[in-house]
């Protein structure tokens, strides 16, 4: 299990599109993902858990991943949150 925490820095955080970007990579992984903020924690790959956690800009996250890919899905997710949701 690896995890890495990030800020959210673009500016609508991760709802509508960016979250929908953010899923898509998650399921591109066999590792189960999750997001972590504050004390709750939801799956990564489900846009209700996601939007539910209601990221803005400036939030801090915690991204953690289990499984035979677990390093790939954190340094992809990290980087697609790094460039702003910019493809």
């Amino acid at each position: 299990m690896v995890s890495k925490e990030l800020v959210i820095n673009n500016q609508v955080g991760l709802h509508a599109r960016p979250a929908t970007f953010f899923i898509q990579k998650a399921n591109e992984f066999k590792s189960s993902i999750w997001v972590e903020k504050d004390e709750r924690r939801v799956n990564a790959k489900s846009l209700l858990g996601v939007l539910s956690l209601g990221i803005v800009k400036g939030t801090t996250i915690n991204i953690i991943a289990d499984g035979p890919d677990q390093d790939e899905a954190i340094d992809t997710l990290s980087a697609l949150i790094d460039s702003d949701f910019s493809e």
